[in-house]
């Protein structure tokens, strides 16, 4: 214990040493195979869909940005964790998809529900706890859920998502409607028992789940290192058969190419596949984290030489599919549609008290 408490910074040290590594190994690769190979890692976009990429993971942002400071001013109560960072992930997968796929995630959900085709408007309500909200004021935070949009919930326990989605996986298989189930979970839940059920599960019956590791670095307030004796989470899969992939969870062009890739995987009936994302939050593990595990520089890092929204804005002017000023009138129109959201999120009425005695059971 005395050698753990005395070397912990240093360990923290070595992985921020570990993690700009990384990150510059996977831009000079990129940048290495973007010019070497005709089939590049990275999704060739139309000018529409750079800007549609543009416009979804700015509006993820934005909402979150609000979300952060209506829980500052008490309209947002209990737990709430914000996804800025990491928008690239859920725009690049969710683009991969077709109608009748399904989606499972984490207790941080904001950007996957939006992403899944919900109304702002009904997701802020269900933050603030109003009858308008996405599951009726019920659900808060950490348990969206929407299954006309394919969203079957925000879960608030560590790894459930896992085992959820490969009974999603298992159901598309059974009714044979051709059907993917995309399971995001972190790194923070890679090390649980039911994440290697549910592998073991999937890759004996060849179940269509693209097994998708949002691995932001630090699970809560521990590093990856820290907690796991093999960091490359891309390999946990490798004793059950189930081919893994590490992707630049940063680049959103990055992750659409990977995504298709996977769900193509699936669909052709060769079972279950996982993609590690490597990406980063900017924020901390929810809005009662003050962050002492980390420092600013690194986050200004990240923040200055990897940001999603960023880089995807820098080929769009590249390409010249848009202008700078036509990039800010997206940008004030999304500032438009989250002031709405905000608005009718206060607006909106509790709900009422016999709403604890619905939605209880399903026929």
């Amino acid at each position: 214990m005395h050698y753990f408490l005395t070397q912990a910074p240093t360990l923290e040290y070595t992985f921020q040493t570990v993690l700009f590594r990384f990150w510059d190994n996977m831009a000079s690769t990129t940048k290495r195979r973007t010019r070497k190979s005709a089939k590049s890692d990275l999704y060739d976009a139309s000018n529409e869909e750079l800007l549609t990429f543009y416009r979804e993971m700015l509006l993820i942002r934005r909402f979150e940005e609000k979300a952060g400071q209506m829980y500052g001013m008490g309209l947002i109560g209990g737990f709430c964790h914000l996804y800025i960072g990491q928008e690239a992930v859920v725009i690049g997968v969710q683009a991969a998809l077709k109608k009748g796929d399904s989606v499972v995630t984490t207790y941080r959900d904001h950007g996957h529900i939006l992403a899944s085709g919900a109304d702002p408007k009904n997701v802020m309500s269900e933050l603030t706890g109003r009858s308008d909200g996405i599951s009726k004021g019920k659900g808060g935070s950490m348990h969206m859920f929407s299954t006309e949009n394919g969203f079957y919930g925000g879960h608030g326990i560590v790894g459930a998502p896992v085992p959820i989605g490969t009974g999603l996986g298992f159901a598309h298989q059974y009714r044979e409607d051709g059907g993917v189930s995309i399971t995001y979970f972190g790194d923070g839940a890679v090390n649980q028992g039911q994440v290697y059920e549910s592998f073991n599960m999937a890759e004996l019956w060849k179940l269509p789940v693209v097994y998708v590791i949002e691995n932001n670095q630090y699970a809560m307030g521990t590093s990856v290192a820290r907690s796991s004796s093999e960091v490359s989470l891309a390999k946990r899969g490798v004793s059950f058969k189930i081919t893994g992939r590490e992707v630049d969870g940063m680049n959103v062009l990055a992750v659409k190419k990977a995504a298709d890739d996977a769900v193509e995987w699936c669909r052709k009936g060769k079972g279950p596949i996982l993609l590690e994302m490597k990406t980063y939050r900017y924020r901390g593990h929810s809005m009662s984290d003050p962050q002492k595990y980390r420092s600013r520089d690194e986050i200004q890092k990240m923040r200055e030489e990897h940001d999603p929204i960023e880089q995807i804005k820098k080929k769009i002017l590249e390409v010249k599919a848009a202008d700078e000023e036509k990039l800010k009138k997206i940008d004030s129109e999304i500032k438009t549609q989250i002031a709405d959201a905000a608005e009718m999120a206060q607006a909106s009425p509790e709900p009422d008290p016999a709403e604890l005695y619905t939605d209880i059971t399903a026929a």
